[in-house]
């Protein structure tokens, strides 16, 4: 049986993901369902984030189930879209703000320079850094300032990057920076 596997057949939907680092948050006005999401700062630094049904910063249950039922063999290509804060927020993690206020992108270049040593030694590569904007065919009001692809050789990989508590020291400037994100698992198609 694959680590996936394991993982999809031993975890109640209200169950932290063994092996995973990913925990229970936030059980109201889910039906009961606990929604799931990789931890957002290291042990011992624990902060709340205010839950907010329009702002998506953290996989729910129901993402991370979708994810896992996919079964996904092999490589996958995270597609991060990014829409930053005018400000940085640090009020998650204060012990991560710099002595004056940095905007949302100044917050993420920290969080892109503390992360790539670990996205690395993971076996993880980025392959694509690019600045977005609004829409071409979309919602007109809508926008990403951000657009990242981050390649890993595995499931397995990601979740043990995302899980690294080295990594999760400097989550907070990720918190700090974003006013919404989207992250789309890319699996490759077999070539015909």
């Amino acid at each position: 049986m694959s680590p996936i596997d394991r993982i999809l057949s031993a975890t109640p939907p209200h169950a932290t993901v063994p092996g995973v680092g990913i925990e229970p948050t936030r059980p109201e006005g889910l039906g009961g369902l606990s929604p799931l999401r990789l931890p957002v700062s290291p042990p011992g630094r624990e902060v709340a984030t205010p839950y907010d049904p329009g702002m998506h910063l953290d996989p729910t249950d129901a993402n991370v189930r979708h994810l896992l039922a996919r079964e996904v063999e092999g490589p996958v290509v995270m597609l991060n879209l990014l829409r930053f804060r005018a400000t940085a927020d640090y009020s998650a993690d204060p012990a991560l703000a710099p002595a004056e206020p940095i905007s949302g992108r100044d917050a993420y270049d920290r969080y892109i320079e503390h992360t790539l040593p670990f996205l690395h030694a993971s076996g993880g590569a980025v392959e694509l850094l690019a600045d977005g904007g609004h829409w071409f065919v979309g919602p007109e009001e809508e926008r990403w300032d951000l657009a990242l692809l981050v390649r890993q050789h595995s499931l397995e990989s990601f979740f043990a990057f995302a899980s690294d508590e080295g990594y999760l020291a400097g989550i907070g400037h990720r918190t700090a920076s974003l006013e919404d994100s989207r992250l789309l698992p890319l699996v490759a198609r077999p070539s015909t």
